[in-house]
């Protein structure tokens, strides 16, 4: 379902990595992965290009399961079957930020039909159902506007205090900056967080086309890099409490000569937590990340490592384009024009991290065929012989 939302982004031309919640998404990607627990197996269905549906069944000591919903006014283009579906796309990896694109002016969206206003605001909704625990979780996302997002998310469930809670978020995003607001019924808790991004502004950045008194060399070059800080601040009505946290970020676009990497710097002042993570793509198959987290009261530290590798099926030279065999042959560099990178290439990845502390995880994910297949185990070195604290395969298939 996180690739239909993904998909939903897209085609409503939402960038989702431009906020402060997504700022550290790249370390995250690589280091925070879910391991699969037992045997799990997943059934989804893109029925129409608005509605998509999947069933989940599961077995750690109980079997369980989950069923879930979703529905799209837009219209969504994402390939639907398993074997189609680019892994690049469906797997979370290393982040790559594009440049910042010019929101869409608001009279574009306006749709006239004799003389009145027929156009409506894109929406989606999901729900998803937990059995037998009979807990429930519901999402709703509007655009307002081409630079505003409401969403909606609730969770229904005996154990919560108060048998559920509705958290609102509200985010305005216009390139430059973007700034959320939102409100949950846990605790009263109030919030806004912001996001501002150091360097040409896109709302004022005209198009890279030079006119007939103009040449190529007159037009600013676009820039090899982001820098972006931001901050969120929280309070809590009934509980009288509140918190903030501040992050830094430095990640490469792609015109950037070199490697592509992602620096970032977070800092939590009242619980004195420091936290800095650097990602960087080796080359086209190998990610590797590192974070450190300090606290400057308790003077305690953790440091987490972490990679991606990326396998592809060798090619035979009957596979090959052109004469890209022979030159290949010949020990000569091959350059091809317009070739980009091939789906069908990609086996799978897999994914490790180690702690400081002795844990490790390790996650395989591929495709066999018409399956989509995850396995995982996590591993805690200074547990002795209870090292192991859970292995599992999860299986996939979508039509």
């Amino acid at each position: 379902m996180d690739y239909v939302q993904n998909a939903f982004f897209e085609a409503s031309n939402w960038n989702r990595d431009n906020s402060y919640g997504s700022l550290t998404a790249t370390a995250r990607a690589l280091l925070d992965f879910d391991t699969p627990r037992g045997l799990r197996l997943n059934i989804s269905s893109l029925s129409s290009p608005n509605f998509a549906t999947t069933y989940t069944l599961g077995s750690i000591g109980a079997v369980d399961g989950s069923l879930s919903y979703l529905y799209s006014s837009l219209p969504l283009a994402a390939n639907s079957k398993s074997s189609d579906i680019p892994l690049r796309h469906f797997i979370q990896g290393y982040r790559q930020l594009q440049e910042l694109r010019r929101p869409d002016e608001p009279w574009w969206w306006e749709v006239w039909h004799e003389g009145k206003r027929i156009d409506r605001r894109d929406a989606l909704l999901y729900g998803r159902l937990f059995l037998p625990q009979s807990t429930l979780e519901a999402l709703y996302l509007r655009r307002l506007s081409p630079t505003r997002l409401l969403k909606l998310s609730s969770v229904s469930s005996s154990a919560l205090k108060s048998g559920g809670t509705i958290l609102a978020l509200l985010q305005t995003d216009t390139g430059k900056h973007s700034t959320e607001y939102l409100y949950s019924t846990d605790s009263a808790l109030l919030g806004i967080r912001g996001l501002y991004n150091f360097g040409p502004d896109p709302r004022l950045t005209t198009t890279a086309t030079p006119t007939p008194y103009q040449t190529t060399t007159d037009l600013t070059p676009p820039p090899n890099g982001r820098f972006s800080a931001g901050c969120e601040l929280y309070y809590g009505l009934l509980n009288k409490s509140g918190g903030m946290s501040t992050g830094l970020r430095f990640t490469t676009l792609p015109s950037h000569p070199g490697f592509p990497y992602t620096m970032t710097l977070t800092l939590n002042p009242l619980m004195g937590n420091l936290s800095s993570t650097y990602s960087v793509l080796a080359s086209r198959n190998l990610a590797l990340c590192s974070r450190f987290a300090f606290n400057v009261y308790s003077y305690e530290s953790d440091l987490q490592i972490g990679m991606e590798l990326w396998r592809r099926r060798r090619r035979g030279p009957e596979e090959e384009e052109g004469l890209e065999w022979v030159y290949r042959k010949l020990g000569r560099k091959v350059v091809v024009q317009g070739a980009g990178e091939r789906e069908e290439d990609v086996e799978g990845v897999l994914k490790a991290r180690v702690g400081q502390e002795g844990g490790v995880g390790l996650l395989w994910e591929g495709r066999v065929k018409e399956l989509l297949y995850s396995a995982g185990v996590t591993v805690d070195l200074g547990r002795g012989e209870s090292m192991f604290r859970g292995v599992g395969v999860e299986v996939q298939y979508s039509s």
